[in-house]
């Protein structure tokens, strides 16, 4: 199992440059996990493409039943003082810093393509472009 962050899924599902890199990972690790805030954050990453109208409504909603089945039975809460501790330690969101939580709780890696993760959280993470 994995902690995957919400770019990762964005990736992997709305086509593009990162796209192989996703595919790939998902065949060499299929158990990926995310807190539940995933929903909010890749919702609204499809609502920007809709509002650029690069998918309509019904594909957004189509997309995010994708997104669900692949983190089904693998979205966790977060325990808010480990967030805080994270942020404290780091130049990261909260929301950010949940994915690190969860992947700490998990004892598992986030895998991102996060710059900002990435070099805040080195022991933890892993590169999608690594992968």
């Amino acid at each position: 199992m994995i902690v995957v962050d919400t770019n990762v899924l964005a990736h992997l599902l709305l086509p593009g440059t990162v796209t192989s890199p996703a595919q790939t990972l998902l065949e060499q690790e299929p158990n990926w996990a995310a807190p539940l805030l995933w929903r909010s954050e890749f919702r609204n990453v499809l609502c920007g493409y809709m509002r650029r109208g690069l998918q309509s409504i019904s594909e957004a909603r189509e997309i995010q039943c994708r997104a669900e089945g692949i983190l089904a039975g693998h979205e966790y809460r977060v325990a808010s003082g480990p967030v805080f501790d994270l942020v404290a330690a780091s130049t990261c969101t909260a929301y950010d810093c949940e994915f690190v939580a969860l992947a700490l709780q998990l004892g598992v890696p986030l895998v991102t393509c996060d710059r900002q993760i990435l070099r805040d959280f080195p022991e933890l993470t892993v590169d999608l472009m690594s992968t």
